[in-house]
């Protein structure tokens, strides 16, 4: 998750040579995501069902959407697990490369949450879904509950500017975009406004909107301002620190060290991400047959209980209990989704926080 940081698992290559002349599923996807367990399973079905291809994790694990652009279009891929947002970016370059999911050819498509189906996002120019879901997850606040009780915990995204807070607080500094959402949440605005006016063509209205005097921009500095440790690509943890910005897949490692961590549910929401699985427009024949397999294995409950409880996300099958589902029905919402950002208003939004650095400095 690249813009997101994910714990390192057992993961990568089965380690066993290919037959003679059988192919390789070349999965492309982000570190801990595939498991060798999970190519162990893949496999044996592929066996079974006299499917003469192997599937095997490729290397440079995935970092962010320049780098599966380019390693997709060099045709080193057969099955990528993009960020849904990743597909439409820079006028649908990446969607050019994919074909699109044959749902009628996945036995547990059934249970997968209905409304992660058909995302317009994630739509190809013909209406027909160019991913199949994965696991998805919030860019959230979250609260160490070793010290701090249900009646501390900020409930608004304004509780975040209380002196209570100062220094207490870590954010990232890689992907600033989500930190620019809270800032029009906090006004009661749509997360990502800069986008959707950009989108619309009211791009002067757009600067006008993220001027140093607005109130979203007054809003950004003060909560900077708040921030004890700021991240790039991983979470900071470091005593002393309180509320915690992650993607939520590092809090199951923290869990595991007998730590609790857990999301805090603002009124105004969280912004949300998924992660998906698709196919190079290249892959057919037998190829196509093993991805189909391999996706169907993915959502199954071995492995989207593992999302949950190993990678802190939230499933996309209705088979599994899902916790952050469980305690807000609405987590996602379609408005509150990464989208696939505009190059105007990524520059305006990276200038917010550019600006919010600046007004730190003593």
């Amino acid at each position: 998750m690249h813009w997101k940081s994910l714990p390192v698992l057992l993961s990568g290559l089965l380690g066993l040579a290919p037959a003679h002349g059988q192919q390789i599923l070349r999965i492309f996807t982000w570190d801990g995501y595939v498991t060798a367990e999970d190519l162990a399973a893949v496999n044996r079905l592929l066996d079974e069902r006299q499917i003469d291809v192997r599937a095997e994790v490729i290397q440079p694990y995935a970092e962010g959407p320049e780098q599966m652009f380019d390693i997709l279009r060099a045709g080193k891929v057969d099955l990528s697990f993009l960020t849904l947002n990743y597909i439409q970016m820079q006028d649908g370059r990446i969607a050019s490369l994919l074909q699109p999911i044959e749902t009628a050819k996945l036995s547990r498509y059934g249970p997968l949450i209905p409304m992660l189906r058909r995302i317009p996002m994630g739509l190809g120019q013909d209406g027909r879904p160019l991913y199949l879901p994965f696991g998805g997850g919030a860019y959230g606040i979250w609260a160490n509950r070793r010290v701090l009780g249900p009646k501390e915990l900020p409930t608004r995204l304004d509780d975040l500017l209380a002196p209570r807070w100062k220094g207490k607080l870590a954010l990232t500094d890689g992907q600033v975009q989500p930190n620019v959402a809270l800032a029009f949440m906090a006004q009661g605005e749509e997360p990502f406004k800069l986008n959707a006016m950009v989108r619309a063509g009211l791009r002067r209205e757009a600067i006008r909107e993220s001027a140093g005097s607005g109130q979203p921009q007054q809003f950004l500095n003060a909560l900077y301002a708040q921030v004890g440790e700021f991240w790039s690509t991983a979470p900071s943890f470091k005593p002393g620190l309180e509320l915690v910005a992650s993607y939520g897949v590092e809090i199951a490692g923290r869990r595991a060290l007998g730590e609790d961590w857990q999301l805090v549910n603002f009124a105004e929401g969280n912004t949300v991400w998924m992660d998906t699985m698709n196919l190079a427009k290249t892959v057919g024949g037998a190829k196509r047959e093993a991805a189909y397999v391999f996706m169907d294995y993915f959502l199954s409950e071995t492995v989207q209980n593992r999302v949950v409880n190993g990678l802190s996300m939230v499933a996309v099958v209705s088979t599994v209990r899902n916790p952050l589902l469980d305690d807000n029905p609405g987590f996602f919402a379609e408005s509150h989704f990464w989208p696939p950002y505009e190059r105007q208003a990524d520059n305006l939004m990276r200038a917010m926080s550019e600006a919010a650095m600046r007004a730190r400095e003593p």
